[in-house]
């Protein structure tokens, strides 16, 4: 399926809705909710059966999907700000947490299930020239030169990824009961 070219018109999130979206371990959509479907553009027979980079934004760094693979694949859970892609070019910000599912027997990943919910815009107004920096490098210097950058930012802040995603996006009362829920009634 071609990438679509984006543009800018930013679709704006009800912030009482939520996106889930599920995957295999390799990122293939296995079900996405019907806000999922609406939000991206695409038919829920489109999204089945494709990488889940089908909505992935060229405003993304590719260090912060290395960052989340990484993670997710060994079964931890981490929250980002993400800039996705819809089909007809649009973008949106989320929120995202994942939810790793375990095969009771082998203990391997099975399936990784993502909840979304709109992004704080003064989360995204202070990601935004973070995230255009890292695509800057990663044009110039790859993703290494990209994610020691990151590094010394989140040092320089006395900081961990996840004490400053906390700390942007204001991830403690009803926000952190939101994933708490999504996770029950997903999970």
């Amino acid at each position: 399926m071609k990438h679509p070219t984006p543009i800018d018109h930013e679709i704006k999130l009800n912030s009482k809705r939520y996106i889930v979206s599920k995957t295999d371990p390799k990122g293939i959509i296995e079900y996405g909710n019907d806000y999922f479907v609406e939000v991206s553009g695409y038919t829920e027979s489109e999204l089945i059966g494709q990488p889940h980079s089908i909505i992935r934004h060229p405003d993304m760094p590719k260090v912060v999907f290395k960052m989340m693979w990484e993670r997710i694949n060994q079964g931890k859970n981490i929250m980002a700000v993400v800039k996705n892609l819809a089909k007809d070019g649009s973008y949106y910000w989320v929120v995202t947490e994942f939810e790793p599912k375990f095969d009771p027997i082998t203990g391997d990943i099975v399936s990784h299930t993502a909840f979304r919910k709109a992004a704080p815009e003064d989360a995204v107004k202070a990601i935004e020239p973070i995230y255009a920096k890292l695509v800057e490098i990663e044009k110039e210097g790859g993703m290494e030169a990209s994610e020691k950058y990151l590094r010394g930012l989140l040092d320089e802040q006395h900081k961990t990824y996840d004490e400053f995603i906390d700390d942007l996006v204001g991830n403690h009362g009803l926000f952190a009961m939101f994933f708490k829920a999504m996770k029950k009634i997903f999970g």
